[in-house]
């Protein structure tokens, strides 16, 4: 037998060398020799069975089965049923004061499309604006600054409001849902939800005017498409209302621009 093709066999007690022939194990444990692994079941003898015991010896397994004996004929303990997932995304606050709102909105994990990868937008601005604009569930751009309505949509945002004589200071900025997640779609449940809470928000903001932006809070707060609602006065928690075109769409349609001036001056003529 050549020597390339032993192993040696180390036993537990009294360190005795003894050399095996080893068939199945690779060539690099088997001494060189070049044998694919797995070897031949069927001719398998004592001293193929001692290597493979030597391997698992050498591996730190001590034991054949466990260290106590098991009833296979046992039936199979049931198993508990898995706990039910909790109703999400529907949740409305009661919160009596703005402030509180706004807590809610930094730390829930309830609110409409909240998910361990949703990118958290907060609301801005000062409690009895001037004016409120609502918009859709913020874009990546106003992930990036940070607020409902941002970049360049917020300098067009801030200069419509310039226009009517309104400061974007005293402008208090928010959104129908407060998570940027892209790809996400809003189902009929999360847009009844986010309704319930854009009211609610309304109500503790207390404005003198708010402005709808793009489709989004018109379908939710008006029950009609944004081209529907425009050219007309509203009323969402006894505020005057508009809506109108969203900036960032007036920056990629400049031609749309005359149409929110009208809505903005509707929004400003005197109640009757």
């Amino acid at each position: 037998m050549d020597s390339r093709s032993l192993i040696v066999l180390s036993s537990r007690v009294g360190h005795n060398s003894t050399l095996i022939h080893c068939p199945f194990l690779d060539h690099l444990v088997n001494g060189g020799e070049e044998r694919a692994v797995g070897g031949d079941l069927a001719s398998i003898g004592t001293a193929e069975a001692l290597s493979a015991l030597a391997w698992w010896l050498e591996s730190g397994v001590d034991v054949a089965l466990q260290e106590e004996p098991r009833d296979w004929l046992k039936p199979a303990l049931a198993r508990p049923a898995p706990e039910a997932a909790p109703v999400a995304n529907v949740i409305e606050p009661s919160h009596d004061t703005l402030a509180e709102l706004q807590q809610w909105l930094a730390s829930s994990a309830q609110l409409p499309l909240a998910s361990a990868t949703a990118r958290r937008i907060l609301p801005h601005g000062p409690q009895n604006a001037s004016v409120m604009l609502l918009s859709d569930a913020p874009a990546l751009e106003d992930f990036a600054t940070g607020q409902p309505i941002g970049g360049d949509a917020w300098q067009l945002a801030a200069r419509m409001l310039a226009a009517i004589g309104m400061s974007a200071d005293d402008a208090y900025s928010a959104s129908l849902s407060c998570f940027h997640t892209p790809g996400a779609r809003m189902s009929d449940a999360d847009r009844q939800a986010c309704a319930g809470l854009a009211r609610r928000h309304i109500a503790l903001v207390e404005p003198k005017r708010l402005i709808l932006f793009g489709d989004g809070p018109c379908m939710a707060l008006l029950g009609k498409r944004m081209v529907e609602a425009r050219g007309h006065i509203h009323k969402v928690e006894g505020v005057r209302t508009i809506a109108t075109f969203h900036p960032r769409h007036l920056i990629k349609r400049p031609l749309d621009k005359s149409l929110a001036w009208r809505d903005l001056l509707l929004l400003m003529e005197d109640e009757a």
